[in-house]
């Protein structure tokens, strides 16, 4: 990780520790910012391994969130579970060649199987979730600005040598990821949700690189990040109609409490 990629990742955690949505968080930490520079300053090519490596990504919060939320680690040993199991997944997929084609092909069903399961167990705790979030949105973190941006970058340093160990896992490691996952400590639940979906886009930035890496890098990028925002739109577009229609349902009256009009008289006069 060079100095460029600190900087890079110290400006990634800064903005999102300025965010109060949980959404909009989720959305800058997905931005492949990380792996482009990855990509450009290392001779890494993406394959079937480096791919699977966002199933790591979403594997570390998922890890940092139950680990700290559930089991009431403190958030620090949390970032380490998570990186023990992004390291731990990162040497099994090293260990053997696993086709592209494959690699995709399980990815988009893992990714699948987990939105699914996220809405429905969203749908029993969506009012206690939606609780927490707004309480942790109004909740200053209570660092100034200048300070946390000074913690960041120390954080961003000392990550980039664990990084420099991964060999071409380096690509997908949650740089920004572990000092985000601190920024978002009391909203780590809701955020590991919102990234869960956005990782698609994360995959469709993969997948376009691979297929036109051989052409040229600079190419496999402009491709890299067209897919990424085209992926990205589609995911988040749907949900405003949706919103609109539901708040809308919201602010209509219960049919029973609605006014009915008074029946008509025997003589069919009012």
């Amino acid at each position: 990780m060079t100095w460029s990629a600190v900087v890079l990742v110290t400006a990634v955690v800064w903005a999102v520790s300025v965010i109060r949505s949980v959404r909009l968080r989720a959305l800058v930490y997905s931005l492949p910012l990380p792996m482009t520079l990855a990509l450009v300053t290392t001779d890494y090519r993406v394959a079937g391994a480096q791919l699977l490596g966002v199933l790591g990504l979403n594997l570390f919060f998922v890890i940092v969130a139950v680990t700290h939320q559930r089991w009431r680690w403190p958030i620090l040993l949390a970032d380490i579970a998570g990186i023990a199991g992004y390291v731990a997944l990162s040497a099994g997929l090293l260990a053997v060649d696993i086709p592209f084609e494959v690699a995709l092909a399980g990815t988009l069903v893992l990714w699948l199987a987990t939105i699914l399961w996220l809405r429905r167990a969203r749908r029993r705790v969506a009012s206690a979730a939606a609780e927490a979030v707004a309480v942790a949105e109004t909740r200053p973190d209570g660092l100034p600005a200048l300070l946390k941006l000074v913690v960041i970058f120390v954080g961003a340093v000392l990550t980039q040598l664990l990084g420099a160990v991964l060999r071409g896992m380096v690509v997908t490691f949650p740089y920004s990821g572990v000092l985000v996952a601190v920024e978002a400590r009391r909203q780590l639940a809701e955020f590991s949700r919102h990234f869960a979906r956005n990782s698609l886009a994360l995959v469709g930035f993969l997948t376009a690189y691979h297929y036109l890496q051989d052409v040229s890098s600079v190419v496999a990028l402009g491709a890299g990040w067209a897919t990424f925002a085209v992926v990205a739109v589609a995911l988040h577009l749907p949900l405003r109609p949706r919103r609109v229609a539901q708040a809308r349902a919201a602010s209509r009256p219960p049919r029973a409490l609605r006014p009915a009009t008074e029946p008509p008289t025997p003589t069919g006069r009012p």
